[in-house]
């Protein structure tokens, strides 16, 4: 089992920056994939970013290219979004999510472990 702790999320104006955090600890030897999702109120969840773990690769939705990378810090097990020029449309809670399997990405039922998920506000 995978335990994930997010933190960095909070109340920013359009236009503005974050960075989420994800703090992986337990058994992290077996995660191939690091995920960030996220879930506005009244809508599905949707896939934000991923990273294969140890190759570094990435994946992000078309509506943050651009504007978010995602990155990780192997020695830290941490994952972590840097999200810039934030929109009000990217207000939502923020999950992040371990997956095992090989060439898991954008499917949140390719993912095992979630985190409790962190509160992203953007006001116009």
């Amino acid at each position: 089992q995978v335990q994930l702790v997010e933190s960095g999320g909070g109340l920013v104006q359009a236009g503005g920056s974050l960075r989420l955090s994800c703090a992986a600890s337990g058994r992290t030897f077996s995660t191939y994939t690091m995920g960030w999702f996220r879930q506005a109120p009244g809508k599905e969840g949707e896939f934000v970013a991923a990273i294969i773990w140890n190759f570094g690769h990435t994946y992000y939705a078309d509506s943050v290219k651009g504007r978010f990378t995602i990155s990780r810090d192997n020695a830290k097990n941490t994952v972590y979004l840097q999200m810039n020029t934030l929109k009000p449309e990217d207000t939502a809670v923020y999950y992040c999510a371990t997956s095992r399997r090989a060439g898991a990405a954008g499917r949140s039922d390719e993912y095992e472990n979630w985190g409790q998920g962190t509160q992203v506000t953007v006001s116009s």
